[in-house]
């Protein structure tokens, strides 16, 4: 998809995309430790309008705490995140953060391994939404 993630359209609602990722993504053994409104934010802050938009921030505690072992300024890279978003004629989309993406910045060949197990924990739970 793009140098930062991948992801897919989906034939779901908004609110039931968020649903199924958040439970995707728990069958792979990730919590959503944060959930931006993005839209509200923007509304709240700017009174500016866009479609529906989420940032969920997913983590994996046992690949986490690996990772903060490994190298612990990774928390700086932390947690994985995933968006849910609508397009103004109406299609809802699910994208995830690439952690190569990020996690290739640190150069361990220790995090680089995680790196790859969290890649295909994010492809499964997207490939189930």
């Amino acid at each position: 998809m793009s140098a930062c993630g991948f992801g897919k359209q989906v034939q779901l609602s908004f609110d039931q995309a968020v649903q199924r990722v958040t439970q995707a993504l728990a069958a792979e053994g990730f919590g959503v430790l944060s959930e931006i409104d993005v839209a509200g934010t923007l509304k709240k802050k700017l009174d500016k309008t866009i479609p529906p938009y989420k940032i969920l921030g997913a983590c994996n505690p046992g690949y986490a705490a690996k990772a903060i072992e490994a190298e612990p300024q990774i928390g700086l890279l932390l947690p994985c995140n995933v968006v849910v978003r609508q397009d103004a004629d109406g299609a809802v989309h699910v994208e995830f953060m690439d952690p190569h993406a990020v996690l290739d910045l640190v150069q361990k060949p220790e995090v680089e391994a995680l790196g790859n197990e969290v890649r295909a924990k994010l492809e499964r739970a997207m490939a189930s939404v």
